[in-house]
């Protein structure tokens, strides 16, 4: 897990349970993850940065220099970021605090904003594997090639593996949410379970509450969304309703696709003892990375925590890009069959890339489709983003947190700086931020709130 360090001012996971009074046991992962790519290229992502950089380096011995010159680049943004104490890029005075604080810092991050990984990376590398590698570490990250993926992300995620490390949480990832939780009611705070929200509430265009599924309603001075933009305008919202802004950025993104889930129960024995926690599979052709049922990833937390499975066995999680629009349609018999067929090709997969005997070792499996991850996580078509119809000009075309709506704010991945743990993380750091100064309980200047908003709704026009 990313951001889930001891470490620098990304450990954004760390700084929110510490928030709520909570820490966590977690165990460092010596691997972030292995790469099986075509041409037999088999690269591990270590811990320690020296490591990755000598094994990626022996894979590719002629473009040592390149190789270097763009993972430099990463860490320059990455110590950037690091050094920087992370609250609302929309609040001018914390900004202007910073800036003056940091000059040096914060041009290298203005300089880099509207950039991509895919450019940089073509500055200094010319081996098409290679660039497909990068292509893969981008892709992991955001479910699109390094073209597409924006430099500061990028960086954040290819440092911070190296910086903070990832962690796994004693007991499953599920312990980070059990904890937060708990910190915040222990805080004083109330959660509501079963408690869908259908609509938002508006009081002359300002958002002053929420309707339940069960007809009970909730006022506010600040409403927050987390849903994906998609959902907050156009369903929460009236889409006849849509703010200008929100259409351009509807126009400028589309839904990233969702995945198709595998969990399984294993015996250990058809695993490799050396066998890494996180691995990420594309077997025969570079092409089909971006597509559906194209790549594979895969994640063995029991490798880390044996504790989470019964003495002898291994729980995996297999999952690969997929579309709602192939699962629509079906009859039930239709449908569960089809995950069927789907789930038994991409084991085959699996068992023939990497663990021979895979399929005769499964004592429990569960599948899940984009239609699964629409039910649960109450997102559009089971997306899990905002994904650029073209090139887009780094994160200008990002939303911030406060939209069109008086009152209401946006916070997740559909908000800058995007996809990701630590891009999640940060967007709900900086919101948090946003709405304490707006209730006065942060530092404030109207007409430099005002001047700062139009600037950067004037940014991403530019994207």
């Amino acid at each position: 897990m990313f951001g889930f360090s001891d470490k620098g001012n990304l450990n954004l996971i760390t700084q929110a349970l510490a928030a709520v009074g909570c820490k966590l046991e977690v165990i460092p992962d010596p691997t972030t993850v292995h790469f099986h790519l075509p041409n037999d290229l088999s690269v591990r992502v270590h811990r320690e940065y020296d490591d990755f950089i000598q094994e990626l380096v022996s894979k590719f011995p002629h473009e040592k220099e390149g190789i270097i010159k763009f993972y430099s680049e990463c860490w320059k943004i990455f110590n950037s970021l690091n050094s920087l104490e992370l609250k609302s890029l929309e609040e001018p005075i914390y900004l202007f605090g910073q800036f003056f604080k940091k000059p040096l810092e914060c041009l290298t991050l203005a300089y880099y904003l509207p950039q991509n990984a895919g450019d940089i990376a073509r500055k200094y590398i010319k081996d098409p594997g290679l660039l497909s590698f990068i292509d893969a570490e981008c892709f992991i990250v955001s479910t699109v090639n390094a073209l597409q993926t924006p430099m500061i992300n990028a960086s954040m995620v290819l440092c911070d593996r190296h910086f903070g490390g990832i962690n796994y949480p004693v007991g499953g990832v599920g312990e980070i949410a059990k904890s937060l939780a708990k910190g915040l009611v222990n805080q004083g705070s109330q959660i509501l379970y079963r408690a869908n929200v259908t609509s938002i509430i508006l009081d002359n265009g300002k958002a002053v509450g929420v309707k339940l599924s069960d007809g009970r309603k909730f006022y506010a001075k600040t409403i927050v969304s987390n849903a994906t933009r998609w959902d907050t305008f156009g369903k929460l919202l009236k889409a006849e309703n849509l703010p200008k802004e929100e259409e351009a950025f509807q126009k400028a993104y589309v839904k990233a696709p969702s995945f198709l889930s595998i969990h399984m129960g294993v015996k250990a024995d058809v695993l490799p003892p050396d066998t890494d926690c996180h691995h990420f599979t594309l077997e025969d052709n570079w092409t089909n990375l971006e597509k559906p049922y194209g790549s594979i990833f895969l994640s063995i937390p029991t490798v880390l925590d044996s504790s989470l499975a019964p003495e002898g066995h291994h729980i995996l999680h297999i999952f690969t890009t997929a579309s709602i629009e192939d699962w629509e349609g079906l009859s039930l018999k239709d449908y569960e069959a089809k995950k069927e067929l789907v789930a038994e090709r991409i084991i085959g997969r699996l068992e023939k890339t990497l663990f021979p005997g895979l399929k005769s070792s499964i004592v429990f499996k569960e599948v899940g489709t984009p239609k699964t991850h629409r039910r649960y996580l109450a997102r559009d078509s089971g997306t899990y983003g905002p994904m650029p119809r073209g090139t887009p000009k780094g994160l200008l075309g990002m939303p911030f947190n406060t939209t069109a709506i008086d009152g209401l704010y946006c916070v997740g991945d559909s908000c800058f700086p995007g996809q990701g743990v630590i891009a999640v993380a940060f967007s709900g750091v900086m919101c948090a931020h946003r709405v304490a100064a707006d209730l006065g309980f942060e530092k404030k200047s109207e007409v430099l709130d005002s001047g700062l908003l139009r600037l950067l709704c004037w940014l991403r026009t530019l994207a």
